[in-house]
């Protein structure tokens, strides 16, 4: 026996909200064609939503400045100052009161070349950690993109699931008026007693309500999916319906291999330990020397000329302003009450917390491993044994019917038959969505297969 399978696309009147942030109702006239959207679909158009992904983008893209921003923190500067100080002077000698000060107007227009020389500058110490900080961001947003597909293949199956069930309701309730009708018939020629048409009555009136429950978790479920993926909360969309077309489930030792090159957590637990190490390595760079050298080309002058007197020697005349300054400058580091040593403290204790994450990670792995695959399993094993239900429940029914018809059985058999039929349909498709919903799961670990 084959399944029926129906697709059901709802014309639902989308809600939206407008500028002022109330509720409105999007015009019948100004409605567009449903749009079709596969399980792919939906996965992307909830990855531009979800608040979660967005962040862990964010973070990525902020470490990614701070990895360009370390790099170029290796080369020179180059900047220009331009100073003017004035000075009082001493009334009677050219000079001001202040010996650094050769005159009242002292103008300083220079280029400076600056460049800082540490232990992390020729080791590449800070590009280094900024790389594994980036990495690391890059993996979170990658775990986060793997988390957010069960949820969306949840909500995408759901709604089609509740299509189906909306669409084995109508069909049971079209078996249950028709079998009233052969009750009435039956009843007129005395072949079945009144009894049996007030239990078809009760038959239809109790498929009249499933049926509206049916339509009504279906209209939920659609609510549910459209939630994850438009941000203007649209309805208007219908889903494809390949819960048959579920794939297959690898071999452990495939699934084993993708899982250890492949998964995020992991890579970002790797890399936040690589960022730890090197957060001792710059603590204890602090108990190192630093340099700075600042080249500097210009004048520092008694007025903006290239040519200007002394007011020291006044009868030289004009002598030459432009020239140049080394300024170099070693900072060794004596005491600081304990500071440093503190920081490579906090940072080994952090090196540590990383290196228990890391275990932890890698035993979670193992587990989530063996449990989803073995969920999966078993999951599509139980396909096997649901599909045949289906198929001898629709027997039963179709044996039942002929039987009532003929008077050989009563309506309690009949409508025991009809109910055992849904069950057996609502459970088959409830065991494809476990299925997907579990490769879902493995898939978190493994990425696509």
């Amino acid at each position: 026996m084959h399944l029926m399978r129906m697709t059901l696309v709802l014309t639902a009147v989308p809600l939206i909200f407008a500028q002022s942030g109330n509720l409105s109702v999007r015009p019948q006239g100004a409605e567009q064609p449903p749009a079709t959207i596969t399980l792919k679909d939906a996965l992307e158009l909830a990855a531009k939503n979800d608040p979660t992904l967005l962040a862990a983008s964010t973070d990525a893209a902020v470490a990614r400045q701070d990895y360009l921003q370390s790099r170029t923190g290796l080369y020179p500067t180059l900047f220009g100052r331009s100073e003017y100080i004035g000075t009082q002077g001493n009334d009677k000698i050219p000079t001001s009161r202040f010996v650094t000060n050769d005159g009242v107007h002292v103008y300083n227009e220079w280029a400076v070349v600056h460049q800082d020389l540490s232990p992390g500058t020729f080791k590449r110490t800070g590009v280094q950690r900024a790389a594994a900080a980036e990495a690391a961001a890059r993996a979170r947003v990658e775990i986060a993109r793997r988390g957010l597909a069960p949820t969306v293949t949840k909500a995408y199956y759901g709604l089609i699931v509740a299509q189906r069930k909306y669409a084995i309701a109508q069909q049971v309730l079209d078996d249950a008026q028709r079998a009233l009708t052969t009750t009435q018939n039956l009843e007129r020629g005395g072949e079945v007693a009144h009894s049996d048409l007030v239990k078809s009555q009760l038959q239809v009136n109790t498929q009249s309500q499933a049926l509206n429950e049916a339509r009504l978790a279906m209209e939920n479920a659609r609510l549910d999916l459209a939630v994850l993926l438009y941000r203007d909360f649209n309805e208007n969309f219908s889903v494809v319906d390949d819960l048959d077309m579920a794939p297959a489930l690898p071999p452990m030792a495939d699934v084993e291999n993708m899982a250890s090159s492949q998964n995020p957590m992991l890579a970002a637990a790797v890399q936040t330990l690589r960022t730890a190490n090197l957060d001792v390595t710059i603590a204890r760079q602090a108990y190192l020397p630093t340099i700075g050298v600042d080249g500097i080309y210009g004048l520092q002058a008694n007025a903006v000329l290239l040519h200007s007197v002394d007011r020291a020697y006044p009868e030289l005349g004009p002598v030459g302003t432009l020239g140049y300054e080394v300024d170099a400058t070693m900072i060794i580091p004596v005491w600081d009450w304990g500071v440093r040593r503190s920081k490579v403290r906090q940072a080994e204790s952090r090196r540590e917390e990383a290196q228990n994450d890391l275990s932890n990670a890698q035993r979670a792995l193992i587990r989530n491993l063996h449990g989803y695959y073995n969920e999966a399993q078993t999951a599509h094993q139980q396909l096997d044994l649901l599909r045949r239900a289906v198929d001898l429940a629709t027997e039963s029914l179709r044996l039942n019917t002929l039987r009532y018809r003929a008077g050989e059985n009563t309506i309690l058999e009949l409508v025991d038959a009809q109910a055992t039929l849904i069950q057996a349909r609502n459970a088959y498709d409830d065991g494809m969505v476990r299925y997907r919903l579990a490769i879902a799961n493995l898939q978190t670990l493994t990425g696509s297969f």
